[in-house]
């Protein structure tokens, strides 16, 4: 009934191995004030590496108005940070390194170092979502136990975010054929902390975890969010067993979507508010689930397409070496609290894409613009 995929590799061919100078400058520049990881491909991506950047941080952000630079971070900071993270097993990782998951490396907002504990080639084979709601339902966490057991038999990987509820029953049913746990802290601040024991057996059976956050990090609520882009990122497509309305499976859900993989969901009673927004998403277009083989004819043409390699699409655009103060002015003044499309700035403003592009990267370094999904930018 299943897919023969069962040794299928789900990876480009690791081509990136960073020197240890290289990897302590990126961590430097992700590790500094008002750079995220679309900041980071920018600056990385016009000034060729992120020793380079990490020089213009200073005048990038002073030309988008900031009274003064925000926070560098230190090479004796970075340093301290990566000893401290071998001592507990953890190896940060860049897009295209062996252990970093493939279609992770190719979202637009990639972490540009990842935390890997565990085995690497579990990272690297297929990986399928399973999300839904910590509150669910007996039947709920029956049926994501037996969706895990039965992908995990047809070579495929379970992601999850070691959440209560659904997250934990599709882990615990994949122990045995390999499961990936995504954190919305750092590795040592495990959440909830009733799971460490489960953290454990997957950790101790072949699985692995990856977080993007230091050691120490205590998840705050908007860590979650920038944790589910890193499952939905990781997998071939996405599972919700159940979710009520606003519930954060749903965001996970949108991800996917905007990251352009597979939507699934498995339908609820009407009469159970735990299956509102998984009947919400079949009525939106997302893939019926009764039974695995509905996910796995879904994705077995998508295993069929190459993948490339995240290093080999740059970001092609370029930028304006010091835009005037009138176009600085015009593309500020179309900005508001509300969210607006970058391309209807371009629009709007009748700037080049050079110059909208530099002034929202001085912006942005400045502490005073947001990126939303979407291409949506705002200001603070």
């Amino acid at each position: 009934m299943l897919s023969p995929q069962g040794d299928a590799v789900d990876a480009i061919n690791p081509s990136v191995e960073l020197t240890e100078p290289e990897r302590i400058d990126r961590l430097r520049l992700i590790r500094s004030d008002n750079v995220g990881p679309r900041t980071f491909r920018s600056l990385v991506d016009h000034f060729g590496t992120a020793r380079a950047a990490l020089e213009r941080l200073p005048d990038l952000a002073r030309r988008g108005g900031a009274a003064r630079s925000g926070r560098i971070c230190s090479a004796d900071e970075a340093k301290a940070e990566l000893a401290a993270s071998r001592r507990f097993g953890i190896a940060w990782l860049a897009p295209g390194e062996d252990g970093y998951p493939a279609r992770l490396a190719m979202i637009d907002d990639a972490p540009p170092l990842l935390a890997v504990r565990g085995d690497n080639a579990t990272l690297m084979r297929p990986m399928i979502a399973i999300v839904g709601s910590r509150n669910a339902s007996g039947a709920g966490l029956k049926f994501a136990g037996l969706l895990a057991r039965e992908l995990g038999e047809a070579g495929f990987i379970i992601i999850s975010g070691l959440a209560r509820g659904v997250d934990q029953a599709a882990h615990r049913t994949s122990v045995e054929s390999g499961t990936v746990a995504v954190l919305a802290g750092g590795h040592d601040c495990i959440y909830p902390p009733e799971h460490g024991d489960l953290l454990a057996a997957i950790l101790n059976h072949a699985g692995a975890a990856i977080s993007e956050m230091p050691l120490g990090h205590e998840p705050r609520a908007r860590d979650f969010p920038r944790r589910n882009r890193l499952i939905s990122g990781a997998a071939l497509g996405v599972v919700v067993v159940e979710a009520a309305h606003r519930s954060g499976s749903l965001i996970t859900a949108r991800m996917a979507a905007e990251q352009g993989r597979e939507v699934f969901a498995v339908p609820g009673s009407p009469l159970d508010p735990r299956a509102a927004g998984t009947n919400d998403l079949i009525k939106q277009g997302a893939t019926l689930v009764t039974e695995a083989s509905d996910i796995i004819n879904a994705v077995a043409p998508i295993m069929e397409r190459p993948l490339m390699h995240p290093m080999s699409e740059p970001d092609s655009e370029p930028f304006e070496n010091d835009p005037q103060g009138h176009d600085r002015d015009q593309i500020t003044g179309l900005l508001g609290p509300a969210p607006i499309s970058i391309d209807d700035l371009l629009r709007m403003s009748g700037a080049s894409p050079a110059i909208v592009r530099t002034v929202l990267l001085e912006l942005e370094l400045a502490g005073k613009l947001e990126r939303h999904g979407g291409g949506l930018v705002s200001l603070i």
